[in-house]
């Protein structure tokens, strides 16, 4: 062991062994459901109902998946999850560039009153806004369709955004601005060229945040998307659950179909949004 490795191990004490076993316990503790959710899967029921929900499979059951993939027409709703989570990023993203730009850049009149007013969208319950939604998209003709959906989800997290981005803007470097202002850059220029590229980290957190928020939303489109073929994800999985029958293993198998894709998405995204974390700690 080198001079450097003992020195190390030297200064561990028992305060960081405490530390590393309750990590430890914790990651299992979190772990655990989705193992049993995993293990459950792939069982018949009559292999549920004789050895209970914590016993390894005696089989590896893979129709169940295929089953419950047809029952809730998994793709379908697999498809309107993915185009209505990236139409919710794009709108919500945009509109809290826009929105944060010129509160904490452009210092509008009345920027602590808009910044309260983003605030307090956030903090509004969903349940007290879904009945006025539910009969202004009456009507508009917006009811039962992704795109007014889409619109209201994107509207909604684009206060998050603009409450968060704000913060960030109003640090952002005067000196920046004033230069570019002084070599000719108009308003745009100074948005697409030195603004936009430095907030990329924070954007790329909030893509993350809203496109996760998005796919597992639940109370607004049970009341907005009633239709089979506009359903998202969420909604085709509470099928599985009926008042008076309840398949654990189909529920199983439903729940791992749908953190399946959030899983894939955190894979694909994980270093844009460990980068965005550090580069907020680095500052």
């Amino acid at each position: 062991m080198s001079t450097r490795a003992k020195a190390t191990a030297s200064r561990r004490g028992p305060g960081s062994y405490a530390v590393v076993a309750a990590v430890t316990v914790l990651t299992l503790a979190f772990l655990a459901p989705f193992l049993v959710i995993l293990l459950n899967s792939f069982k018949t029921s009559a292999d549920y109902r004789a050895h209970g929900s914590l016993s390894w499979p005696a089989s590896w059951n893979w129709d169940v998946l295929g089953d419950v993939w047809q029952r809730v027409d998994f793709t379908q709703k697999l498809v309107n999850s993915v185009e209505t989570s990236l139409g919710v990023v794009l709108i919500a993203v945009v509109l809290a560039l826009f929105n944060a730009y010129a509160l904490g850049i452009g210092r509008v009149r009345w920027r602590t009153a808009f910044l309260v007013f983003f605030l307090g969208v956030n903090v509004v319950p969903q349940e007290g806004l879904v009945y006025p939604i539910y009969y202004l998209f009456k009507e508009l003709g917006l009811y039962d369709g992704k795109l007014g959906y889409t619109i209201l989800v994107g509207i909604t997290y684009s206060a998050f955004g603009t409450y968060l981005l704000s913060s960030v803007f109003s640090g952002f470097p005067r000196e920046l601005i004033e230069a570019a202002s002084m070599d000719g850059a108009g308003r745009w220029t100074i948005l697409w060229r030195i603004v936009l590229p430095m907030s990329w980290p924070t954007l790329s957190v909030m893509c993350v945040l809203f496109f996760v928020w998005s796919w597992n939303e639940f109370l607004y489109p049970l009341v907005l998307l009633i239709s089979n073929e506009n359903q998202t994800v969420p909604l085709g999985l509470s099928v599985m659950q009926g008042q008076y029958t309840s398949d654990p293993t189909a529920l199983s198998a439903a729940a791992l179909l749908g953190v399946i894709p959030m899983i894939v998405f955190f894979i694909l995204f994980q270093r844009s949004l460990t980068r965005g974390v550090t580069a907020g700690a680095v500052k």
